[in-house]
């Protein structure tokens, strides 16, 4: 028994005979479809079922509802990936800053030694060296509080698509 779907070919493709294809009104083009028989539209641009079992259109239905869901799982996926990689340049700025702020305790405890010690002269050098870690923890600190008020864990377009897909189920009124 043939199919409908026989034959079907994407815009400007070659049908099953080698012969090219003519009529373009296909959805298989460069971009993955589930169905691997494509959907034929009437003139008016509406599905053409005609000689079509309600299996096979059942068969379409499942394949495509398949590949939109996984490529919503590949969206949200790639989402978080780039939230994540925010997430980990701001771990990795509060980790400078806590390396800062350490050296900043032992800078401030040599300059107070040395102050002690000598009263003058070179406890200066060492507090000036201190003083300016702590301007670097400073500033890293802030990079780092910056970078992790960017991180958003709600992956805002997969979302957005999820509530766009009930809408797509409805029939057309």
């Amino acid at each position: 028994m043939s199919s409908p779907y026989s034959g079907a070919t994407s815009v400007g493709g070659e049908t099953s005979a080698g012969t090219p294809g003519t009529s373009g009104n296909y959805a298989v083009g460069s971009t993955a479809v589930s169905g691997d028989l494509g959907t034929p539209t009437t003139a008016t641009g509406q599905p053409d079922v005609e000689g079509v079992s309600v299996g096979q259109l059942i068969g379409e239905v499942t394949k495509d509802l398949s590949t939109l869901m996984r490529q919503e799982l590949d969206l949200a996926k790639a989402e978080m990936k780039v939230e994540a990689k925010k997430a980990g340049q701001g771990a990795g700025m509060f980790g400078a800053a806590g390396l800062a702020g350490l050296m900043t305790v032992i800078f401030l405890s040599i300059a107070l030694w040395w102050a002690l010690s000598h009263l003058v002269g070179h406890s200066w050098s060492a507090l000036i060296v201190a003083i300016l870690w702590g301007i670097i923890g400073a500033v890293a600190f802030t990079m780092g509080k910056k970078k992790f008020q960017q991180v958003n864990p709600k992956p805002e377009r997969t979302v957005e698509t999820l509530q766009q897909v009930p809408g797509a189920l409805k029939p057309n009124s």
